[in-house]
């Protein structure tokens, strides 16, 4: 019992120090990528519409941000899961705000959860879609206004714009690839040559 405890808190030592080692290379692309690719959208929040509006910027692309661009190899950090885990989620907390648009708690609550389910049995499962899912029930009334437009314009154009920034910025050295998939990772350094 005592070896399996030690041998615990040996892992735990272990991934705790490795998650915390201090890499500035690390560290300066994630800040580049998630200042491109959040200003980006936000760039064209402010030139289309006015500060009130965020149309654009949600708040769950704040929280993809930091899996696309500073995780870059969970699983959940991975295109299928960034793009299909908020359109799955946008999809359904605009459904459920169409079908319950009175209850907030009870629209939030239902949205956020079979958000989860979804994007399990879809294996898109991605944290931020929770967020998409729960801000097309409480977010302001412009954004329940847009109804399934939410979907296109800010979840998918979003996560369309976090994806190629991701991609273009985590391939600019040769220790960073994304996305973590082999087969990508051959056809992108046979191109870069």
């Amino acid at each position: 019992m005592r070896t399996r405890i030690r041998k615990h808190i040996r892992t735990a030592k272990y991934i705790v120090y490795k998650e915390t080692l201090i890499d500035f290379k690390e560290h300066f692309w994630t800040f580049i990528g998630a200042f491109v690719g959040v200003g980006i959208i936000g760039l064209l929040n402010s030139k289309y519409f006015t500060a009130n509006d965020n149309l654009f910027l949600i708040g769950s692309f704040g929280a993809s941000s930091v899996l696309i661009y500073g995780i870059i190899n969970s699983p959940l950090a991975q295109p299928r899961n960034l793009v299909g885990g908020h359109l799955v989620c946008a999809i359904v907390g605009v459904t459920v705000h169409k079908l319950i648009p009175g209850e907030v708690w009870l629209a939030a609550a239902l949205s956020v959860s079979l958000s989860i389910v979804l994007m399990q049995i879809t294996k898109t499962l991605h944290p931020p879609g929770g967020a998409t899912a729960l801000i097309a029930n409480i977010g302001s009334a412009k954004i329940q206004s847009l109804g399934y437009l939410y979907v296109l314009s800010p979840v998918l154009s979003g996560a369309c714009i976090l994806l190629i920034v991701a991609i273009i910025v985590n391939n600019r050295t040769s220790y960073r690839s994304y996305p973590n998939n082999k087969k990508w990772y051959r056809v992108w350094h046979r191109y870069r040559r």
